[in-house]
C-alpha cells in the first residue's frame, strides 16, 4: 500500500499491470457487444429475405406492386394503401421498373445501414460528461436495442419507411453545423411526417431560432413542389384527409398508438372524441414540450429529443406501431434517487419496445384498456410525468449506493462465481420485481407452449412412448401407485373434491403469498428465495423441452379417471397437444410439486414458529397427493420437481453465495461493563 501511495516501483507495476487487465476487459466486452449486434443484423435480414416473396415487404408493394404508386395512373391516394404525404410520394416515384427486382434486397440492406447510422448518432448525443467506458460500449448497445425493438422489426419486415425521419431530426440536432443545415433537415423530416412539426417549439426556444426558419421554409417550399407538381394528390391529402387523417387502415386498429386511436378503442366517436382528442392533446403538447425545453437547456438534448418525438407520437391521429421509435429513445433519461431504482425506466422502456403487450399484462379484459395502449402509455408518461433527473441534481451522477450484505465465508474460494450479484438487505424495486416476474411467467408459458415435440400428432406420439418408459421405471421400482391411488380417491366424493380444488388453487397463490410476505418482511431472504425459484423454473423449462411427457390422466388403457376435467375422449387424434391454454405434455418435472416444495423449504428456513414450519412442510405433501390422485403427474415426476427446485438452490448458492446472514441489533452495554480492547460488543 506504501509503494502504491507514495509511487514505488511495484506500486508501479502493479496499477500499470491492473489498468491493463481493466483494459483488456473493456476490449473483450466491446467486441462481444458488436458481435451481439451483427449477429442481430443478420438475424433480422435472414428473416425478412427467407419470407415467402408475397409476405414480406408486404407496404414496399405500395410502391413496385401491381396497383403500387409507380403503376397508378391517377391519384397517389388511389394505389395501394398509400398514406404517405404528396412530398413522399413525389420524390419516392422516380424509381423505375427496371429496379423493382432488386428492390427487396437493396431496400432490406438500406433500412439496415440506417439503423447502424441511428445508433451511432444516438450513441454520440449521450448527454455529456460520460465514462470512456459509456463511450466505447454505447454504440453497439443502441444498434442492439434498435435491432430488437418492434419499430425497427416492423419497418424491416413490412418495407416501411418510418426509419427516415427519426434518423433526419437526429441528424439535424446532432450531426450537421449551422442552424439552417439543421433545420433543412428537420424540414424534410416534417414534409415526410408533418407531425414532426412539433419540434420548432423546442428548436425556437432552445433558442436555435434560425433552425425554426430554415425548417417553415423547407416544409412550406416541398409541400409547394409537391402542390405545384400534384395539385389533386396534394388536395386530397391535406383538405379532404385533413394531413393524411383517414387514410390507411382503420384509425381504431391496435397498431395506432396515438391518443386518437386509443380514444376510437374506449368507443367514443364523434364530435365528443375529437373534442376530447383536441383538449387532451394540446395539453400532453404544452406539458412535453415544456418538459422537454426544460431537459435541452439543462444539457439533455438527446432527452428533450426524445420527450418531444413521444409528444408527436400521442399527438398524431394515427401513429402506426412502426413510428413509435422515439419511445425508445426515451430510455437515455436517468430515473430515481437510488442505484437500485436506476434500471427501472430503461428496463420498462426496453420491455415494451420489443415485446408484445400480451407479454406485459395478463390476458383479462378488465386489462385490455391497458395491454391495447402500452405503446401509447410509455410515450404519455415519458412527455408528461416520469421524473427524469437534472444533470444539475446531486443523485444524477452518483445515486444513493446499495448497501450489500457483508459475504459469507465459503469452503470454496470460487463461491460466490457472480459477486456482483451479492445480496443486499434492502427492497428492490417493487414495479420492476412485478414487471420480470410477469415478464418471466408470460415467457415461461410460451415455452410450454413451443414443447410439443414436434408436429401435434408426433408430439402425442412422443409423449405417450414416454409415458410408457415413466412407467416401466416404476414398476421395476415398484413405486406404480398413480392407478391405485386415483381409484381410491375418486370413491371418496369429499376427498375427489378436495384434491381437485388444492390442485387447482394452490398452485400459484401460496408461491406469490411466500413472496410477498418475504418481500415485505425479509428483503434479504427475498432476493435468495427469488432467485433459486427462478433458476429452477429455467431448469424445468429445459425438461419440458427435452422429454415431453404425457401424465396418467392422457395415458390410453391406463383407465385413470381425471377428477380435475373430467371424462376425455382419446379417439381425438388431437387430443392433449397443444391448445391455446397450456401445453398438456409439459409434465416432467412436476412444478406443481417443484414450487409447493420451494415454498416448503422456504418457509421451513425462515419461519420463526415451529408450528410455521409445519405448515410449510405441509403444503408439498398435501401437493404430491393431489397431483397423483388427480392423475395429473407421475411420481417420477415429483421426483424431477424436487431435483430442479434442489438445483436451483444449489445454483444460487454457487452463483450468489450462501443466504445472507441476518443483521442483529446491537446489545447494549452497560456502563459497568468492561469493554474488550478488540472493540466488540461482550455476548
Amino acid at each position: 500500500m506504501a509503494n502504491v501511495e507514495h509511487g514505488g516501483t511495484a506500486g508501479n507495476a502493479f496499477g500499470a499491470g491492473a489498468a491493463e487487465s481493466a483494459r483488456a476487459r473493456l476490449r473483450a466486452i466491446r467486441i462481444g457487444l458488436w458481435l451481439i449486434a451483427a449477429i442481430l443484423a443478420i438475424r433480422q435480414v435472414t428473416v425478412v429475405l427467407s419470407t415467402p416473396k408475397g409476405e414480406r415487404l408486404t407496404d414496399l408493394e405500395t410502391w413496385v406492386g401491381p396497383n403500387g404508386v409507380l403503376h397508378v395512373k391517377g391519384s397517389l391516394y388511389d394505389s395501394t394503401q398509400f398514406t404517405g404525404t404528396p412530398f413522399g410520394g413525389f420524390v419516392l416515384k422516380p424509381l423505375t421498373r427496371a429496379a423493382e427486382q432488386a428492390l427487396g434486397w437493396g431496400w432490406t440492406f438500406g433500412s439496415l445501414s440506417l439503423v447502424v447510422v441511428l445508433g451511432l448518432v444516438v450513441a454520440r448525443a449521450l448527454p455529456q460528461p460520460v465514462s470512456r467506458r459509456t463511450a466505447l460500449l454505447a454504440a453497439p448497445v443502441a444498434i442492439s436495442l434498435l435491432m430488437l425493438s418492434l419499430p425497427v422489426r416492423n419497418a424491416l419486415y413490412l418495407g416501411q419507411t418510418s426509419i427516415i425521419p427519426v434518423l433526419l431530426v437526429l441528424l439535424g440536432c446532432f450531426a450537421v453545423r449551422g442552424e439552417r443545415a439543421s433545420g433543412l433537415l428537420i424540414g424534410v423530416a416534417a414534409a415526410l411526417q408533418p407531425t414532426l412539426l412539433v419540434f420548432a417549439p423546442l428548436l425556437w426556444f432552445t433558442g436555435r431560432r434560425r433552425a425554426v426558419e430554415s425548417t417553415a421554409i423547407t416544409f412550406a417550399g416541398l409541400g409547394a413542389l409537391a402542390w405545384a407538381v400534384m395539385p389533386h394528390d396534394s388536395t386530397t391529402y391535406w383538405v379532404h384527409h385533413l394531413a393524411g387523417v383517414g387514410l390507411g387502415g382503420d384509425a381504431d386498429d391496435l397498431s395506432n398508438q396515438s391518443l386518437h386511436g386509443a380514444l376510437l378503442r374506449l368507443g367514443l366517436n364523434g364530435p365528443l372524441e375529437i373534442t376530447l382528442f383536441l383538449l387532451l392533446g394540446a395539453a400532453v403538447a404544452a406539458l412535453g414540450l415544456r418538459r422537454a425545453i426544460c431537459y435541452a437547456r439543462d444539457g439533455q438534448l438527446l432527452l428533450a429529443v426524445a420527450i418531444t418525438g413521444c409528444v408527436a407520437v400521442v399527438v398524431s391521429p394515427t401513429s402506426w406501431q412502426h413510428q413509435l421509435l422515439w419511445v425508445l429513445l426515451a430510455l437515455v433519461g436517468r430515473v430515481g434517487k437510488k442505484t437500485s431504482d436506476r434500471p427501472m425506466w430503461p428496463v420498462a422502456v426496453i420491455l415494451v419496445m420489443t415485446l408484445p403487450a400480451k407479454m406485459m399484462l395478463p390476458n383479462k379484459a378488465a386489462l385490455f384498456p391497458l395491454r391495447d395502449n402500452v405503446v401509447l402509455l410509455a410515450a404519455l408518461a415519458a412527455a408528461t410525468i416520469v421524473p427524469f433527473l437534472s444533470r444539475t441534481s446531486e443523485y444524477y451522477r452518483a445515486p444513493i449506493p446499495t448497501d450489500y450484505a457483508q459475504s459469507v465465508p465459503t469452503r470454496w474460494k470460487r463461491v460466490p462465481l457472480l459477486p456482483f450479484l451479492g445480496r443486499v438487505f434492502t427492497r428492490p424495486n417493487l414495479m420492476l420485481e412485478l414487471l420480470l416476474i410477469r415478464v418471466g411467467y408470460s415467457a415461461y408459458q410460451q415455452v410450454r407452449l413451443a414443447a410439443t415435440g414436434g408436429t401435434n400428432a408426433g408430439g402425442r406420439t412422443t409423449a405417450e412412448h414416454h409415458g410408457d418408459q415413466i412407467l416401466s421405471i416404476e414398476r421395476f421400482l415398484h413405486i406404480d401407485i398413480e392407478h391405485w391411488v386415483n381409484h381410491a380417491v375418486f370413491k371418496v366424493g369429499w376427498l375427489r373434491d378436495f384434491f381437485a380444488f388444492y390442485y387447482e388453487s394452490f398452485h400459484f397463490v401460496v408461491p406469490l403469498t411466500v413472496l410477498a410476505v418475504l418481500y415485505a418482511r425479509r428483503p434479504g431472504d427475498y432476493r435468495w428465495a427469488r432467485s433459486a425459484l427462478g433458476f429452477a423454473t429455467l431448469m424445468a423449462l429445459l425438461g419440458f423441452w427435452l422429454f415431453p411427457l404425457a401424465p396418467p390422466r392422457l395415458m390410453p388403457g391406463l383407465g385413470i379417471v381425471d377428477t380435475v376435467h373430467g371424462v376425455q375422449d382419446f379417439s381425438k387424434p388431437d387430443y392433449g397437444t397443444l391448445t391455446a391454454l397450456t401445453n398438456q405434455y409439459a409434465a416432467m418435472p412436476s412444478l406443481h410439486f417443484g414450487w409447493s416444495l420451494w415454498c416448503g423449504v422456504v418457509i421451513a428456513v425462515l419461519a420463526p414458529k415451529w408450528w410455521m414450519k409445519a405448515l410449510g412442510l405441509l403444503h408439498p405433501l398435501l401437493t404430491v397427493s393431489a397431483i397423483v390422485a388427480t392423475g395429473n403427474h407421475w411420481v417420477l415426476d415429483a421426483v424431477g420437481g424436487a431435483a430442479v427446485v434442489g438445483a436451483g438452490f444449489g445454483l444460487t448458492h454457487l452463483l450468489q453465495g450462501p443466504r445472507p446472514r441476518p443483521l442483529m441489533k446491537p446489545v447494549e452495554v452497560s456502563r459497568k461493563d468492561p469493554v474488550p480492547a478488540t472493540g466488540r460488543t461482550p455476548s
